[in-house]
């Protein structure tokens, strides 16, 4: 049945917060290769400048030492995962197959770059200066950056084939995070659940991998959840926006769906 139009859709709206480092890392790095996904394409310069903020968040994450061992440990630790469901009923050998090839190529991606992750993006005399005067409160302008905005008024094409170049050693570790947290978020299904009084809390098997909570709220609410936890624990708060002060807690019991990805 379609709705009345005078009847609010009610929509899905999915929080999610990481369990530990590796999956909050993770996460953000997602989240900026999104960002720089969605205004990379667009013609306004504007657009470019929030594209190459993101790619230099990015290239300061990724140059922890540790993130190409971290992303090879998950895939790695995710085949042998899926390598013991082999032999459990009700798991399709077809679908089992795929995956496992997918988490192959994306490790052989890996293990194929050439030095450390987003090295050249680091190492790149404009972007290096773009870098170094963003630090300053509106440092990256035109006059701080001639080079810089003689770029940005080129065509947009000639901007996206730069940012191609920057981003080509990054694309094997997007493509890794992508398969990695899309396994995660599929590794549960949700549940019905209610906080009481606006409060939610469960322990974890610390034996498990817990990876990250799914929390569904709808959309019609106004309010938003609080995340605190770790390997063993995790709780949530409720709270509703105020117009001034310091938001407040939900009061009354509140259901919601929970989707907690141990995997």
């Amino acid at each position: 049945m379609r709705p009345s139009p005078d009847r609010p859709v009610a929509t899905q709206i999915v929080f999610e917060h990481p369990l530990n480092e590796r999956i909050r890392t993770f996460l953000r790095l997602e989240h900026l290769f999104e960002k720089i996904e969605f205004f990379t394409p667009q013609y306004d310069p504007w657009a470019t400048r929030v594209a190459v903020e993101a790619l230099l968040d990015i290239a300061s994450i990724t140059a922890r030492s540790d993130i190409k061992s971290e992303i090879v440990k998950e895939l790695d630790r995710n085949i042998s995962t899926l390598k013991r469901l082999a032999s459990q009923p009700g798991v399709d050998p077809g679908t089992l197959d795929r995956v496992l090839a997918d988490l192959r190529q994306a490790a052989a991606g890996i293990h194929a770059m050439q030095g450390p992750i987003g090295q050249s993006a680091r190492e790149d005399d404009l972007l290096k200066a773009v870098s170094q005067r963003s630090s300053l409160p509106g440092g990256a302008c035109s006059f701080d950056l001639p080079h810089y905005q003689h770029w940005l008024i080129q065509s947009p094409d000639r901007r996206q084939s730069r940012l191609d170049q920057w981003l080509r050693d990054l694309r094997p570790a997007e493509l890794a995070i992508r398969l990695i947290l899309s396994l995660a978020r599929a590794s549960a299904n949700p549940r019905e659940v209610v906080a009481e009084r606006g409060f939610f809390q469960e322990a974890l098997d610390p034996q498990a991998p817990a990876q990250l909570v799914r929390i569904g709220l709808n959309g019609t609410h106004n309010l938003y959840p609080e995340v605190s936890g770790h390997k063993t624990r995790y709780s949530i708060r409720f709270l509703s926006p105020e117009s001034r002060g310091r938001p407040a807690q939900v009061t009354e019991d509140l259901p919601f769906r929970l989707t907690c990805c141990v995997w």
